[in-house]
């Protein structure tokens, strides 16, 4: 039975990707988001990496992930910092809630994790209709250029307590007509070199063209959309290896 961001999955997240670790997207979502006085919401917030330094700069934040555990981690992390966001077990595609917000951000790729196009396109109108109007998506994509199927590699982890998680990753599919790529986890937890936890986990990837995924946005409703690489605001991508971030408005 394969799972999706469960515990060894949210623990091994926890100490690659900690509280406030940045891959340029801190900086830049935090310098898009200055003047922003009303609400913004995180889709796939995860442990609250990006969600939690923003609280930190006065930003009023809620979140929605689909991982229960993700959740309660990132609940956990607020809860030691003293900081508040309303938290909810939602998914992209379709949620429902009780505010209208002035931004809406979905860093690092997350969007990506919705394999099917029908998923996708609901899932930007959801966000399209919980924007206030003016309000403005951000949202990261990046290419995927490696279609090895078969390949393996393995990474590992030491937790605080002295127990090694391993994670071996094996690409499994490359889907050229539905543009995703589907890759199987298998984490394994270590205790005093005897075997303890497994956990199996499906992990499907989707990619868009750059003009592509700007046409999907306008026919979702989005305008006035600036494209930007490598977290630099309007420089237009130039190379496959780029983060691609759009930013769009809600009319």
């Amino acid at each position: 039975m394969f799972s999706f961001y469960s515990k060894l999955s949210t623990e091994v997240y926890n100490i690659d990707k900690p509280i406030g670790h940045s891959f340029g997207d801190v900086e830049f979502y935090t310098e898009r988001l200055k003047g922003i006085k009303g609400r913004i919401l995180e889709p796939a917030v995860g442990t609250g990496r990006i969600l939690i330094p923003l609280l930190e700069e006065g930003f009023i934040v809620d979140g929605i992930d689909s991982s229960a555990e993700m959740l309660d981690l990132c609940k956990l992390h607020c809860k030691e910092r003293g900081l508040q966001a309303d938290l909810y077990k939602e998914n992209m595609q379709s949620f429902s809630l009780p505010h209208k917000y002035e931004a809406i951000i979905i860093p690092t790729g997350s969007f990506l994790l919705l394999e099917n196009s029908i998923d996708a396109i609901n899932g930007l109108k959801c966000f399209y209709e919980h924007l206030s109007i003016g309000g403005r998506i951000i949202v990261d994509i990046f290419m995927q250029s490696d279609f090895n199927i078969g390949h393996s590699s393995t990474r590992t982890w030491e937790t605080p307590n002295g127990d090694l998680i391993t994670l071996n990753e094996s690409l499994v599919e490359a889907n050229f007509i539905d543009q995703y790529t589907v890759s199987h986890f298998r984490y394994e937890r270590w205790h005093n070199n005897q075997l303890i936890q497994t956990e199996l986990e499906r992990f499907p990837l989707k990619w868009y063209g750059i003009e592509e995924f700007r046409l999907i946005l306008e026919k979702v409703g989005f305008s006035d959309i600036t494209i930007s690489s490598d977290y630099k605001f309007g420089i237009y991508p130039t190379d496959n290896n780029q983060v691609i971030t759009f930013e769009a408005y809600r009319k």
